[in-house]
């Protein structure tokens, strides 16, 4: 807050506007490298580092405040983080890990490439991922690059289906073409940094194999199986004359826990598909029907929940953005008046001009006060605010979720439609059989093989029935631990952003006060003129 003086005594500062190059002004950077009315106070933090989805980069005013995404790329739970207390706070101190950090951007070459021209072959960026268990004194080291983080959201999404998996930061190639190399790394590391800590503090994969194999294991990540598309068609045409013969193959039970994929499950895919359509079009009532009442209700409240996040977002972005605009229209007009004192300044021939140069010094410093407050409450509103991007993001996951649940029950009508179909058929050839006097063989021995895949696909339908159930009740976890960290979170969003446009408002209030303190001797000879 500026302490206020009488106009003499300010009249002392006014060297620093004759030293003021008039050419110079026109660019803020400039002014602020020779005027800057508050180089007396702590200069500000400089923003953090910016994240994926920056609302404006071109900003040349030396205010410059931060974009809406800025904080949200900075880990909240780093060793450098505030030890306020928050509900994020709290989660990360009850997960399974006390520290994460990525760091160290490396560029390296791929083993297997090769290259007449040394050093012009395919590169990749590795970051170093530490990491500390709760307890343990400690720290493993890995190299990971960005395939590996592929490779751990593929194994989370297989091993906790039903679960809201956090989501993993894309993979923008066109981003990181337009962007500095620098800059996107930078993002992209950040961002990393941010989806491990999620990770951790999920209750149920904080504790997972997968993310201590990931954050502890030497060594390269090795490639999930049946991971390469072409491959997987391959096997799918060889395989298709078979099926398209009509000899059943029946998917080995411990496969039906997890979604068709590709040509491996082209038969089933059909399968499913022709369930689905006889489900949705042929008004055909499946042989098990979704009757969760309650979570039929908190699936559509999710929907309703996600538009209102997503309006909600973008007024949280338009308010930052007016947030900016008027810090450099504050720190524009501090400019102006600059440029004011300096002519006044250089032209003075009466005192009073002189006197006037002093008020606008005045105005400047607080304009530009002003300006810099306005660049910390960006910072502050974007840091409360981002909750809102977050749970956005979490929709991602509650939508995977759900369609897992989906899946699953797909599967289990598709199998108990094929009994009912395998039953159908053992009937009619016992039935043809009955007609042949001592039996007809052919048919006798084709209903046994029918019993064994009956059999078979029984197995199958049980473990796709603990499947669905099992996904089920990770859903109605998940829904519950959502709701109360929404209600925590929101809270704390509110709480802490109500606090900071107030306590920001007070400071831009004070120094408007204290010009019009300084600058009242207007007002009074105003007054006795029009008394005389």
């Amino acid at each position: 807050m500026m302490s206020s003086s009488p106009p003499a005594g300010a009249a002392d500062g006014d060297g620093d506007m004759e030293t003021l190059p008039l050419a110079a002004a026109s660019d803020y950077a400039s002014v602020a490298s020779t005027f800057d009315p508050l180089l007396s106070t702590s200069s500000p933090p400089s923003p953090p580092t910016p994240a994926a989805f920056p609302l404006s980069r071109a900003s040349s005013s030396f205010v410059d405040p931060p974009s809406y995404a800025d904080v949200a790329a900075s880990s909240p739970r780093s060793a450098s983080a505030s030890s306020s207390a928050s509900p994020r706070s709290a989660r990360a101190a009850t997960s399974e890990y006390s520290y994460i950090a990525v760091s160290d951007p490396e560029t390296e070459a791929e083993a297997a490439a090769t290259s007449l021209v040394p050093g012009s072959g395919p590169t990749y960026i590795s970051y170093l991922v530490t990491s500390a268990r709760r307890g343990d004194h400690r720290r493993h080291s890995v190299r990971r690059r960005f395939r590996d983080f592929v490779t751990l959201a593929d194994r989370l999404a297989e091993s906790f289906r039903g679960n809201f998996v956090p989501p993993r930061p894309d993979k923008n190639t066109v981003e990181s073409q337009v962007m500095q190399r620098d800059e996107f790394v930078a993002q992209r590391r950040a961002a990393l940094e941010r989806y491990l800590w999620r990770l951790a503090e999920h209750p149920a994969i904080g504790a997972s194999d997968e993310l201590r194999v990931f954050l502890q294991a030497e060594g390269k990540m090795p490639l999930p199986s049946s991971t390469d598309v072409a491959s997987r068609m391959l096997d799918g045409a060889a395989r298709l004359p078979r099926q398209l013969l009509g000899e059943e193959a029946v998917a080995p039970p411990q496969d039906v826990v997890q979604p068709a994929k590709g040509g491996r499950d082209l038969l089933r895919i059909f399968k499913e598909l022709k369930q689905s359509m006889v489900t949705d079009w042929g008004g055909v009532r499946p042989p098990l029907v979704e009757e969760d009442k309650e979570f039929l209700q908190k699936k559509q409240k999710m929907q309703d929940w996600e538009q209102q996040l997503s309006s909600a977002s973008q007024q949280a972005e338009a308010l930052v953005k007016a947030q900016q605009d008027m810090g450099e229209t504050m720190g524009a007009l501090g400019l102006a008046f600059v440029k004011l004192t300096k002519f006044e300044t250089e032209e003075a021939m009466y005192e009073s001009q002189r006197i006037r140069a002093v008020d606008s010094k005045r105005i400047a410093t607080a304009a530009v006060k002003a300006s810099r407050t306005c660049r910390d409450l960006n910072t502050q509103t974007v840091k409360y605010l981002d909750t809102l991007h977050e749970h956005l993001g979490i929709m991602l996951s509650v939508h995977t979720a759900f369609s897992d649940r989906a899946s699953a029950l797909l599967t289990v009508q598709t199998l108990m439609s094929d009994l009912a179909s395998l039953q159908s058929k053992i009937e009619k050839l016992e039935a043809a059989s009955s007609k042949v006097f001592g039996g007809d063989r052919t048919r006798l021995r084709k209903v046994h093989e029918l019993r064994e895949t009956i059999r078979a696909t029984e197995d199958a339908k049980c473990c796709a029935l603990r499947e669905y159930e099992r996904i089920k009740e990770n859903n109605k976890i998940e829904l519950s631990r959502l709701d109360r960290e929404r209600r925590e979170d929101f809270l704390e969003m509110l709480k802490g952003y109500v606090t900071s446009q107030a306590s920001y408002a007070e400071k831009i209030v004070d120094g408007w006060e204290t010009v019009a303190e300084e600058t009242s001797g207007y007002a009074r000879r105003s007054s006795d003129d029009v008394t005389y």
